[in-house]
């Protein structure tokens, strides 16, 4: 099944680097504060914070500071974790196309506005809830170093539960994708793990069903503008999209 997300497949071919190192350190800190209060603060049995923990410490986020957010999230530091909720957030790009927003916000109002605004600048439309989540299906995302042998991996993925995956080569690296139901990701990623494969990151992703694909340079542009903006708003930790561009279009756009 290819596509696991195109929209993740263009951020990684654009090769767009965030080098607003305190907002990264923000948004992952977000989330392990969420995943604590949602949960046992205990990472070997809370899945969500673990993950959430490794790419903190992918990161470059200190032990102290991973520590204080799970803190805060289990009510240890108060009730600041309190403050955090996760919303979703949908609306229509350049074209109709079809966006889906992930935010951790403790302002409703702030995080609305910042969207809208985002939207409106870049020809978009922040819609109503339900206008474009049906449109999406949320699947859990593992991503595997290097699978070498495929006959074997494929062995290897049916035995533990995966449902489909994706070979990917980006100049001399090759890793997979494989895509579970969301329920099943710890359970799939300790099956691969105890057969020996490496396990880069693990994360749940909206997945559109259908994709549009775009042949104008114009609207691509506008698109890829409206995404990065929306992306690198404070309070949003995920942005997925319908549409796919032609590896020539988009080598284009971007120069």
């Amino acid at each position: 099944m290819a596509g696991h997300s195109k929209w993740a497949n263009i951020k990684r071919q654009k090769a767009r680097v965030d080098a607003k190192k305190g907002q990264v350190f923000a948004r992952i800190s977000r989330a392990i504060i969420v995943a604590a209060r949602q949960g046992l603060p205990d990472p070997e049995a809370n899945f969500q914070l673990r993950s959430a923990i490794e790419k903190a410490k992918a990161a470059g986020i200190p032990n102290d500071n991973i520590e204080r957010a799970i803190a805060k999230g289990s009510g240890q530091l108060g009730a600041d974790g309190d403050q955090w909720e996760d919303i979703r957030y949908e609306g229509y790009g350049p074209g109709g196309v079809a966006i889906l927003i992930e935010a951790m916000t403790d302002n409703r109002n702030r995080t609305a506005a910042d969207l809208r605004a985002a939207f409106s600048k870049n020809d978009g439309n922040l819609g109503e809830t339900g206008c474009v989540g049906w449109m999406f299906d949320q699947k859990g995302i593992l991503t595997i170093s290097d699978p070498l042998d495929e006959e074997v991996f494929l062995e290897a993925l049916v035995e533990s539960g995966a449902e489909t995956y994706e070979l990917i080569q980006e100049e001399d690296e090759i890793f997979a994708e494989v895509c579970v139901e969301v329920t099943q990701l710890d359970t799939v990623a300790q099956a691969l793990k105890t057969q020996g494969y490496t396990i880069q990151e693990a994360e749940l992703r909206w997945l559109a069903a259908n994709t549009v694909t775009i042949e104008d340079a114009d609207r691509a542009r506008k698109l890829l503008r409206l995404m990065d903006t929306l992306d690198e708003l404070d309070d949003v930790q995920t942005v997925t999209a319908n549409f796919e561009l032609p590896e020539p279009l988009l080598a284009q756009v971007n120069r």
